[in-house]
């Protein structure tokens, strides 16, 4: 039960303290007036004529509401007013206790309320005949008696007022007796004007007989327009009630605080002893069941309505009403007779066309009341605008999780991390540290390549399932990237963190099932620690990415923050600006580096190599000016700068007659634009460079990342009659059927392999298997990293039939490559011209 109940009621047994004595008070009463009044049955006739008005008005209620009150309306002063004046003291007790009876056979009430009831009317009646005893006989309506008639009838109203207050205060306590007394004033008021409408018709009955003609067409008059009246404010305090209702539901923002704003008001402006609202279970909904009962502040977790009842209306998606003004329906009937409840209707709160929730309410107040359709009407209404406020309140709810949420993982997603790490750090506590661990997932891009983007997301659920499971109670997990996750929590201190990010990265790697495949999916882990490492998330979170990525190239693949790894990537970040500078300023150097025939040592080629000295920072490996150039658009001046350099010196050399080729590296984001081969069109005939003199070398991991984009340039390169080269060949994991799928010309065996290939058997054994599958392909196979002699002969012993490396010679500035060339070869005559072949290797 929800909130503060009040307190237990006595037993309806306890109204007997006040039933006795009004009963004992109505007997003596009625006793001494039979015994002193011989004459009461003169007066039947008029006493025939007066109960019947008495009895209907007694029966007849007009509820008229006034600003935010309900006042009920009985007219029965009127015919009381008449009876008083021409009947006898035991005709009166009979009178008023023989109408009271007739309204007590409409209701179903217990014996007890019975006796009350009938009690107090008899005492009520009979203290308002002594008071009029001593003036007895009434001879004429003159003001005299209008005062007596008026004083009698208002004896009579508190004898009943007074009485009501014992009772309410003996069986539920002293406070309901006062809020009786509270109400006491407006009680008396319709009282008071129905003796003055009472007091003129018996003037005019003392007038005239006659005048009861007239009178019977006012009271005809009087009824109706007191029916219309109250049903008239009836229907607009309903409507100012729907109004105010869905008002409210419409302002509450949660489903949770729903409940308390809709469930009061619904049971008020129904009448009703409970009302109830259910929400069934949906997704991470959990169900609400929670009732308002009439005397009760709080909210119970309970319902009084059957389950049979509130299935059905489910079920059928439409309103269920089980009481005496609906059509029979036995089986629920029954559970409501079963339940000890009187009525119920149960509308339910639709969502399209599903059903979320039901809103019941069940007993209407008083016992001879019930409900009706037109309640079940009002409650339709307010049920269909408690189903948007669920749904909105459900929505903003869903928009609020998933913007701190990953759709796939169910995690939090960068944001939601990045508060939780906000808060953590704002806690400081001795000798801990709040620790950032960041898992990459290697392969996962491979995955998605290879057997598409279902596979991929699979296999980051995998991980994410997997990761929860071992991060601990006190670890907050959240996937913060594409395949990036990560933890935070708190440890002793940077060793403990590394050790843990040590353990759960083993954990990790167990084997991850992804459709039909088994695949041990590696993860590379940077560590990050509040407060050595930076004092806000953003910071801990950016330096445990610089460390994630120089995990990758560890063996053991954890790698705490240091501040070298961040001074490279501020140093990339710095010469960004000068990087354009020294494109645009014809700042940067291309080198060639030579590529020989290794059957008859002819130097056929060079390979353009850009390389930067910066002005401040001196050299600046290529691997990290070529990264900035990526990163900041200026790949696509880069490359046309090389490239242009190659073809004005190849121009050069094929005008001195003796012809070299050249190959440049392109990147894979490179061929992504289509305007490239365009370009390199134009390049071609500005130099005056016949296509086949050119080859472009792309990597294979960049190309198999984004093959089906990047192919569409490989075929208009093709056509346009350049050759083309598979670079760093073996590294990636393409299958070796794409070698029959790519428009190239050529495969390149990364140099790890052929640096290798002396020392190592497996080397060895790749090495062969390339340059044997090439050849079944009909392609040349060049190897670059040749250094050694013995590498040499084995390379000439499978048949591979270009290499480039050290042994021959490394990467030169042009005027040094001229005079490598006259000091390292000799010219040859060919058909096509001179070339040069090597003295010798040293």
């Amino acid at each position: 039960m929800a909130g503060r109940s009040s307190p237990q009621p006595r037993s309806e047994q306890f109204a007997w303290l006040i039933t006795g004595p009004l009963i004992l008070f109505a007997v003596v009463c009625t006793t001494a007036f039979w015994v002193t009044d011989t004459h009461w049955h003169d007066a039947w006739g008029a006493g025939l004529l007066i109960f019947p008005l008495y009895s209907v008005a007694s029966l007849t209620l007009f509820n008229v509401v006034i600003r935010r009150s309900s006042v009920g309306i009985v007219v029965n002063e009127v015919p009381l007013v008449l009876g008083l004046y021409y009947l006898s003291p035991v005709l009166m007790i009979l009178l008023v206790v023989g109408g009271q009876l007739m309204a007590l056979v409409k209701g179903s009430f217990a014996p007890v309320k019975w006796a009350y009831n009938v009690a107090r009317s008899a005492a009520s009646i009979c203290a308002a005949l002594l008071v009029l005893q001593p003036f007895r006989p009434l001879d004429s309506a003159s003001p005299v008696t209008w005062a007596l008639l008026f004083a009698a009838t208002l004896v009579m109203l508190l004898v009943q007022i007074f009485s009501l207050f014992g009772v309410m205060a003996v069986v539920q306590g002293l406070q309901a007796g006062r809020n009786v007394l509270r109400a006491l004033f407006s009680r008396l008021i319709v009282p008071c004007v129905n003796v003055t409408i009472g007091l003129l018709f018996l003037i005019a009955l003392d007038t005239t007989l006659w005048s009861a003609i007239l009178l019977a067409v006012l009271a005809v008059a009087l009824v109706f327009m007191l029916r219309s009246f109250a049903g008239f404010f009836r229907q607009h305090q309903t409507l100012s009630d729907v109004y105010e209702i869905t008002q409210a539901v419409r302002n509450e923002r949660s489903d949770s605080s729903l409940p308390d704003v809709l469930l009061g008001r619904v049971r008020a402006l129904m009448s009703s002893e409970f009302a109830t609202l259910w929400l069934a279970p949906q997704g991470r909904y959990p169900e609400v069941l929670l009732t308002a009962q009439v005397d009760n502040e709080g909210l119970l977790d309970l319902s009084p309505v059957p389950m049979t009842v509130r299935d059905k209306a489910v079920q059928d998606r439409s309103p269920v009403a089980v009481g005496t003004q609906f059509p029979a329906i036995e089986n629920l009937r029954d559970s409501l007779r079963a339940a000890r409840v009187k009525d119920a209707v149960v509308i339910p709160l639709r969502s399209g066309q599903a059903v979320i929730g039901t809103l019941e309410v069940v007993n209407r107040l008083g016992e001879s009341r019930t409900f009706r359709d037109s309640d079940v009407q009002v409650l339709e209404t307010i049920a269909a605008h408690a189903a948007v406020a669920v749904e909105k309140s459900r929505l903003v709810d869903r928009l609020r999780y998933d913007a701190y949420h990953d759709r796939l993982t169910a995690m939090p997603n960068r944001r939601r991390m990045i508060d939780a790490l906000a808060e953590s750090v704002t806690v400081r506590v001795e000798d801990e540290v709040v620790a950032v661990l960041l898992f990459d997932v290697d392969g996962q891009r491979n995955v998605n390549e290879s057997m598409g983007h279902a596979a991929g997301d699979k296999l980051l659920a995998e991980v994410a399932e997997r990761l929860r499971g071992i991060a601990g109670p006190g670890a907050l997990v959240g996937r913060v990237g594409g395949d990036e996750f990560m933890v935070t929590l708190r440890t002793e201190g940077i060793e403990a963190t590394i050790e843990l990010a040590t353990q759960m990265r083993e954990r990790l790697r167990g084997p991850m099932t992804v459709g039909s495949l088994t695949l041990d999916v590696d993860t590379a882990v940077g560590v990050s620690v509040y407060p050595d490492h930076g004092g806000d998330p953003e910071t801990l979170l950016q330096r445990a990415e610089l460390a994630a990525n120089a995990a990758k190239v560890l063996p053991y693949g954890v790698q705490p923050f240091h501040p070298a790894l961040e001074s490279r990537a501020v140093r990339r970040l710095g010469i960004a600006a000068d990087l354009r500078r020294a494109i645009d300023g014809d700042q940067l150097d291309v080198y060639f580096q030579p590529k020989v025939t290794l059957t008859d040592r002819h130097v056929l080629g060079v390979e353009c190599l850009a390389r930067w000295v910066h002005p401040t920072h001196g050299e600046v490996a290529p691997e990290d000016f070529v990264a900035v150039a990526e990163h900041t658009g200026q790949l696509a001046r880069l490359t046309e700068v090389v490239l242009t350099a190659g073809l004005r010196h190849c121009r050069a050399w094929a005008d001195a007659d003796r012809p070299l080729s050249i190959a440049v590296n392109l990147s894979a984001r490179t061929l992504l634009d289509s305007r490239f081969p365009d370009l390199v069109e134009e390049l071609l005939e500005e130099h005056r460079v016949e296509p086949g003199q050119v080859t472009f070398e792309i990597s294979e991991p960049g190309m198999l990342h984004d093959i089906e984009r990047v192919l569409p340039t490989l075929y208009r390169l093709r056509d346009l009659g350049v050759r083309l080269s598979v670079d760093d060949f073996g590294t990636g994991a393409s299958s070796l059927g794409y070698l029959r799928q790519w428009p190239v010309h050529e495969v390149k065996i990364d140099d790890t392999f052929v640096q290798g290939m002396a020392t190592d058997s497996g080397d060895l054994a790749i090495v062969r298997a390339i340059v044997s599958l090439a050849r079944e392909f009909g392609l040349t196979v060049v190897a670059e990293g040749v250094e050694s002699e013995l590498t040499l002969e084995l390379l000439e012993e499978m048949g591979c039939e270009i290499g480039q490396g050290y042994l021959f010679s490394r990467p030169l500035p042009f005027e040094r490559l001229e005079a490598w060339l006259s000091a390292q070869t000799e010219p040859e005559s060919t058909p096509t011209g001179e070339v040069r072949r090597l003295r010798a290797v040293i």
